[in-house]
C-alpha cells in the first residue's frame, strides 16, 4: 500500500468521524484544530485498526497521552506506515 493510499484512507476515516467532506481535511491539519474529541479519537483509532489490520498503541484511560502520535493527519499517516511495516517485518 502506498503512502498516498494510506493518507487517503486516514483522511476518509477522519472525515467520517468529524462529519466533514474529505476535501476539508488537509494532510497537514492538526487533529485538535479539526475538532476531534477524545471519543472521536478512540473511534478513529478503532477504524484505523480495522482498515489496516494493525494494532494502534492507545490507552483509553489516557486518550491525550497516546504512544501513537495522533496530533496531525501526517503524523497519523506516518504512524500507520510504521505499524504496517512492523507487521510485515
Amino acid at each position: 500500500m502506498t503512502r498516498a493510499e494510506i493518507e487517503a484512507a486516514v483522511i476518509e476515516i477522519l472525515a467520517r468521524q468529524l462529519l466533514l467532506p474529505v476535501s476539508e481535511i488537509a494532510p497537514d491539519a492538526g487533529i485538535e484544530a479539526l475538532g476531534l474529541d477524545s471519543l472521536g479519537k478512540a473511534e478513529a483509532i478503532f477504524a484505523l485498526e480495522e482498515r489496516f489490520d494493525i494494532s494502534v498503541p492507545f490507552n483509553a484511560n489516557e486518550p491525550d497521552q497516546p504512544d501513537f502520535d495522533f496530533s496531525t493527519v501526517d503524523r497519523i499517516v506516518r504512524g500507520v506506515e510504521e505499524l504496517i511495516a512492523r507487521k510485515a517485518g
